[in-house]
Parts: structure tokens; C-alpha cells; sequence
């Protein structure tokens, strides 16, 4: 029996569903030959841990019931009586994740937060033998030192989650480069919302009508801004990039916003820019949308990664490429080298949601299993 050592960092809605997933795949591991034993797990303000991290694992009772406490909005010290656990809490967490990643000498980290809080952690974990394993696109995105660090190790790191959710993105891209086949271009609609909302906009509803909609079904950040800035795609493009040997930073990406800097969240309520500042959009994005289908094409929000440059933001493509058909909020990529390079190798699915993206992180747990035989 494989034995892989768990320490999970995030416990919000990808956080707790990994640990559901773990636990309701116990039978098909074993079957398998391999055991996910949960050590410690943290958040931004308190961990939890195992005392005897050697031998010992917080139990899958346990691991339900701190996904509880977690989804009502509680303290994970709320959990220091229920089983044998120690509960650390402030600058303690920190030192207390090198202390077991030390102990243990190889183990899964695994970061589902959202923080660039996790970076200079993960920098250090990965010194230790310890398997680092993103869903948080930060620790990617920082500077290109923090980069170096974290891919120093590359057998060691898995981060298909940070591109396309459960999608085989990064997977595809380093079998093609391994291959030898140089990949030329990379071009994709990477946010489930915006493609929503570019393929709705075509059938001639308001674009302020549309974001709307993508709120009220939960598509959208509770602030529509924090995508229609286009920075979640930015990240993901910048991964991307660097994945294919660009060395660039954030500042480096061309970015379109779909919104103008006087609408910016700090500049205006969110009150108003739904009721006001969306509406006044709407003739500019419409002009656009006739204008591509005055050419035969559609409106796609892509990253565009070339040679010389990677950009994000609104491009006319050819109406029955991929990226054309595109419906709804999947994700989709096409991939151009040598061997892809009249047709693109395209990947395409649901690219967000807790579900498919706790998948993604636990394919990639499962991936590493060959470096904990003993």
C-alpha cells in the first residue's frame, strides 16, 4: 500500500470538496493500492493536526465534521474536542506545517486557497522532498524567482487545477513540449463567466442584461468586476506562458478590462455599477459584436499566447472554429505546433466549479503516487 501523507492549505469550497472526494473514494484507492492519509489541514487563521503525523491521520469523521464547521462560517479551533487533534492558530500555522513537512521528510502539500500568503511557505516545503500541488494560481503568477523555485522541482509540483479546473491542459502542453514539438500558439476562452456571457451577448441580448443573468446563476464573483477585469484569465494566461518558456511577469500581459477605470470597485459601488455603469456598456459591445458578424465571426474574450507576445481581452474568431461554437460556460483551448498546426489540438469541457476542480487537484495527488514507494 502506497502511503501518500496529506497536509491541505484552503478550506473553502475546493478545499472542502477534495476532502469529500478522499473520503468517498477510500475503496477505489484501496483497490488501487494507495492511501490519502490527512495529516493536518489550514486556514488563513488556525490549523489542525494530528499528533503523531508519523503514524496517524485525522479520521474521515473528522474530516466531515471540520467541513461543517467550515461551510457555517466557524473557527476550525471550534474542532480542538472533537477527536485527537492539536489546533494551532497565527504565526504558529507556519511553523507548524515546516515541523510536520520536516518530520514526515515526504508528503503532499496540497494549496487550495486563494492566497499569495502560501508563497514563501511553498518555496520552502519544496527543499524538503515534500510533492506541492496548486490549485491557487498565485504562487505561479509572483515573481519569476518565486516561479523558479516552486518548477525547480518538476517531478515534485502538479498544478492542473490552476488552468482549466479537472481539464488536461497543463498535462497536454508538457507531453507535446516533452515530445519535442514546439508549440507555437496557445489561444482560449479560460473563464467559464466570460464565455457565458460572449456566446449570450450574440443572440442580440444587452450585455448589462447578460452579466446579470451570469450573477443571478452564480456564474459571476458576488462583484461581476472581479471578471469582466479579465485578471483571473491574466493569471491563468500568465501559467500558460511561462509553461512555454516566456519569462514574464503579470505587467508583460496585454489586458482588456470590460470596463472603464471610473468603474473600477474603488471608484464606484457595486449598487451603481449594476444599475447605472453596465447598462452604458451596452452600445459599445454591441457595435462590436455586429461589426465581427459583419465579417463572419464572433466576439470570444481569450488569452492569445504567440511567440512575441501574450495578451488577454475581446477577439473576432471564425464562427465554426472551437472557439466559435463555444456555448455556455465551458472552457475551451486550442493548442498550435508543429504537429497541430492547419488543425489545433483542442481541449474543451467544464473549466470552473468546486466539483470538477477538487477532481483536478486529486488526479494530481494520485499522479505523484510513484515518488512515495518505499
Amino acid at each position: 500500500m502506497v502511503n501518500i501523507p496529506l497536509l491541505l492549505m484552503g478550506c473553502g469550497g475546493v478545499g472542502r470538496q477534495l476532502l469529500h472526494h478522499i473520503i468517498s473514494c477510500r475503496d477505489l484507492h484501496s483497490k488501487q493500492g494507495v492511501r490519502l492519509r490527512v495529516v493536518g489541514v489550514c486556514d488563513s487563521k488556525s490549523m489542525v493536526t494530528i499528533r503523531d503525523v508519523l503514524i496517524s491521520e485525522l479520521g474521515d469523521e473528522f474530516l466531515l465534521q471540520l467541513c461543517k464547521v467550515k461551510s457555517s462560517g466557524s473557527s476550525l479551533n471550534e474542532l480542538a474536542n472533537f477527536g485527537e487533534c492539536q489546533v494551532f492558530s497565527g504565526q504558529e500555522i507556519e511553523k507548524k506545517v515546516m515541523d510536520v513537512a520536516a518530520t514526515l521528510c515526504r508528503s503532499s502539500v496540497v494549496d487550495c486557497s486563494a492566497s499569495s500568503q502560501t508563497i514563501a511557505l511553498l518555496s520552502r516545503v519544496v527543499n524538503l522532498y515534500c510533492c506541492v500541488v496548486l490549485a491557487n494560481k498565485k504562487p505561479l503568477t509572483s515573481s519569476l524567482e518565486s516561479y523558479d523555485m516552486l518548477v525547480s522541482h518538476p517531478r515534485r509540483i502538479r498544478h492542473e487545477s490552476t488552468v482549466g479546473a479537472g481539464l488536461p491542459v497543463i498535462s497536454s502542453i508538457n507531453r507535446i513540449l516533452s515530445s519535442g514539438d514546439p508549440i507555437f500558439r496557445i489561444m482560449g476562452s479560460l473563464s467559464g463567466t466570460l464565455g457565458y456571457v460572449m456566446s449570450q451577448v450574440e443572440g442580440g441580448r444587452p450585455f448589462s442584461q447578460v452579466v446579470n443573468a451570469a450573477k443571478s446563476l452564480g456564474y459571476t464573483e458576488p462583484d461581476p468586476r472581479d471578471d469582466l477585469s479579465g485578471m483571473d484569465v491574466a493569471r491563468k494566461a500568465l501559467i500558460l506562458a511561462r509553461l512555454l518558456g516566456h519569462r514574464i511577469n503579470m505587467d508583460s500581459i496585454k489586458i482588456e478590462s470590460l470596463y472603464p477605470v471610473e468603474m473600477g470597485p474603488d471608484v464606484m459601488p457595486l449598487e451603481e455599477f449594476l444599475a447605472n455603469g453596465l447598462p452604458s456598456l451596452d452600445k459599445d459591445i454591441q457595435k462590436r459584436i455586429d461589426s465581427a458578424s459583419s465579417n463572419g465571426n464572433v466576439l470570444r474574450y481569450v488569452c492569445l499566447i504567440e511567440e512575441s507576445r501574450c495578451e488577454v481581452g475581446i477577439q473576432e474568431v471564425a464562427k465554426d472554429s472551437a472557439l466559435g461554437r463555444l456555448k455556455g460556460s465551458d472552457n475551451v483551448l486550442e493548442i498550435y505546433s508543429r504537429c497541430y498546426s492547419e488543425q489545433p489540438l483542442v481541449i474543451q469541457g467544464a473549466g470552473a466549479g468546486n466539483d470538477t476542480t477538487a477532481a483536478g487537484v486529486l488526479a494530481d495527488i494520485l499522479d505523484l503516487q510513484d515518488l512515495f514507494q518505499h
